[in-house]
């Protein structure tokens, strides 16, 4: 045969099967675009010179790999389809006298037709929007940007090999289908019906056992360590469960509807439910696909839009004031010498202090063992995790009435105490070599504490009564940690009426001005939130930008998928509706029943992500916590929003696709 024989085959093969093809070119198109776009984002000279660029460079050099990965899945799964669809035609030509090696270069020159259309155009498309969104990212972090176009080697290269390789383990898997099955069995692999998976009910068991412990971890996290912890544990469980249940599930779901007559007895629902019986168990995964892929869509995007809608008010969580100064000291000859260089700095700006926060504390790590802190961890017998650790504050009464604004009163032995993440339920407390103290719930949370959010453990603060306790507590750990241990320390924070640029001119002269002797000065640290805004945002917006790129790639998988499921079952059908018309059956009844089959199975994978999202809520916003992010009217409302406006576009995508199956299954064969 002729060179340009097999060329010719290809070419007419995509053409005659451009229902199944053309949105295959597509995907293949999508994923290199938006892998070149985060590989070209992620080495970008132009947001690595925007404020805090370097953060999101980090978060997208990730978020390619995860596209890598994704596409690879997918185009694989989708291939899946086409080969189902081709076999036949590839069966036909073998008992017309076609080897499998004449077949296998039919093959190959489709797959490199394919994938040469695929990387060329994923990547002139990518070319033409990165710098669209490269404009979008620095109009969120508020640098200028400006027109200059530029193309990159390493991410066209990276696209270019990652694509190649995974349109060859494709080939590969083709080659593989076609060298090891007869050609009669190619003839009738489209007709080939799936038998039920047996043991339905207790593979169903299992899946919803797997869920309710999935579910049962969310609902019951208590700190954000934890949620660190289990939340991959949850996921895995809440997948595996998905599949089970609706590979499983979904049989004896129809099962039980067979054996409801009132509604198994009817025309439409008759055909409808027989049609969906033998093929549940592929039929099953491709629903748990839809249904997985769009819990991602919804956890990422509500999440990651609710972190940048929310950075201000995070910043302020983290950031109390405007300029923080924390000395190492709670001398009083000290601290008013740090004091007055404060005061003095401002009256050269002609500026005052405004909501001065000034308090002093002591700060220690401890594991908690119900009401007892241990401050030695090698004095704990008993495996410990994370999730057991406490950073203590501990502040005496007089300053905290100072704060809030309070006259509480306490006894010998008694403290009050403020837990932040976490929940101290106990009468009493025992810190490690200190007497046993009563415990009192504070009437009010403390003030938020810059420091306390954005540690990944829980804080607990406590408010003793007087100097002479807190100087105790800081002998103790003194005493057991030595060089290691914490200072007593004077926090001094204030806002300013100012510009943002003023703040920071204003925190760099105090920083670098001696305010002390040698023989007095001592240690501190000094934050200023204006200096950190640029960096603190820049982390959310990453977040942001990251999950509306694999949102994106999420959602075209997802409508992928029921494309692809309405296309093939609707060949699949065809005969059997076109002898159902012959035997007297209308288009009318076959659409009601078109609309039965769908209508029935094709919108629990929508409700069940809603259920997902549901319980994944407690998680997810103990997660966030980690984040600085403690608004959680402002989560469920994005949480809301965003499934809303998810849920009509997927009733959009099941009107498109539904009206395909239609089409296919309503024309005479």
């Amino acid at each position: 045969m002729r060179f340009g024989f097999y060329l010719k085959l290809a070419l007419s093969g995509i053409r005659k099967n451009k229902k199944t093809y053309v949105p295959y070119i597509l995907t293949g198109i999508g994923m290199v675009m938006m892998y070149y776009i985060v590989s070209f984002l992620s080495c970008s000279s132009s947001v690595a010179a925007m404020h805090g660029g370097d953060v999101v460079r980090e978060f997208l050099s990730l978020g390619s790999n995860v596209i890598g990965l994704f596409a690879l899945i997918l185009l694989f799964y989708t291939n899946s389809f086409l080969m189902k669809r081709r076999k036949k035609e590839f069966g036909l030509y073998n008992i017309l006298g076609m080897g499998k090696n004449n077949l296998s270069r039919v093959l190959i020159w489709e797959t490199l037709i394919i994938s040469v259309i695929s990387i060329i155009g994923g990547l002139g498309c990518g070319i033409l929007f990165s710098k669209a969104v490269e404009l979008l990212i620095g109009r969120m972090l508020g640098s200028d940007v400006g027109f200059r176009f530029e193309i990159l080697k390493r991410p066209i290269s990276e696209a270019f090999i990652i694509f190649a390789v995974i349109f060859i383990l494709i080939l590969i898997n083709s080659l593989r289908q076609i060298y090891f099955s007869k050609p009669i069995e190619l003839i009738h692999s489209e007709s080939v019906g799936e038998k039920p998976p047996k043991g339905n009910w207790f593979i169903a068991l299992i899946g919803a056992i797997l869920l309710i412990g999935a579910y049962y971890i969310s609902v019951t996290i208590s700190d954000p360590v934890s949620a660190i912890v289990l939340f991959f544990v949850a996921v895995l469980m809440v997948i595996v469960a998905t599949y089970l249940l609706f590979i499983a599930g979904s049989v004896v779901f129809c099962r039980l509807l067979q054996k409801n007559k009132n509604y198994y007895y009817k025309t439409n629902h008759f055909i409808s439910i027989s049609s969906l019986v033998y093929r549940m168990k592929r039929n099953g995964a491709g629903l748990a696909s839809i249904c997985i892929l769009s819990t991602m869509v919804l956890v990422m995007i509500s999440s990651t839009f609710c972190l940048y809608i929310g950075g201000e008010e995070n910043l302020r969580n983290r950031y109390p004031r405007d300029i923080v100064m924390d000395l190492w000291s709670i001398d009083e000859e000290i601290t008013d010498q740090a004091h007055n260089l404060i005061t003095n700095t401002l009256d050269e700006y002609d500026l005052e202090a405004d909501n001065l926060l000034h308090y002093r504390y002591l700060v220690m790590v401890a594991l908690q063992k119900d009401g007892k802190m241990l401050l030695d961890p090698k004095k704990i017998d008993q495996p410990y995790s994370y999730a057991d650790m406490r950073q203590l504050y501990i502040i005496p009464l007089e300053d905290y009435n100072t704060v809030m604004g309070t006259s509480e009163i306490l006894k010998d032995g008694e403290v009050m105490i403020c837990a932040s993440k976490c929940n101290y339920d106990y009468d009493t407390l025992e810190v490690e070599q200190m007497p046993v103290f009563n415990v009192r719930q504070a009437p009010e949370k403390f003030v938020v504490n810059g420091e306390s959010q954005s540690l990944i453990f829980p804080s607990i603060f406590i408010f003793v009564k007087d100097i002479e306790t807190l100087e105790q507590f800081y002998e103790t750990q003194l005493e057991i940690y030595q060089e290691e241990a914490s200072s007593l320390c004077d926090y001094y924070g204030f806002d300013l009426d100012c510009d943002e640029k003023t703040k920071i001119e204003i925190a760099e002269k105090i920083a670098s001005t001696p305010w002390a002797d040698d023989d007095t000065s001592c240690g501190f640290s000094l934050e200023c939130r204006a200096e950190s805004r640029e960096d603190f945002l820049a982390v959310n917006s990453g977040f942001f930008v990251l999950g509306i790129l694999l949102g994106t790639v999420f959602i075209c998988g997802t409508v992928l998928i029921m494309y692809y499921k309405q296309v093939v079952e609707g060949y699949e059908d065809q005969a059997r509706f076109d002898i159902l018309q012959k035997v007297g059956m209308t288009k009318e009844e076959i659409r009601k029943s078109i609309n039965s089959q769908i209508l029935t199975i094709f919108f629990v994978p929508l409700l069940t992500a809603g259920i997902h999202i549901i319980f994944a809520f407690p998680v997810v916003a103990k997660l966030l916590l980690l984040f600085g992010l403690t608004n959680t009217k402002l989560f469920v409302m994005v949480n809301v929003g965003t499934y809303l406006v998810f849920a009509a576009f997927y009733i959009l995508f099941y009107m498109a696709t539904s009206r395909a199956y239609y089409k296919i299954v309503s024309e005479t064969r």
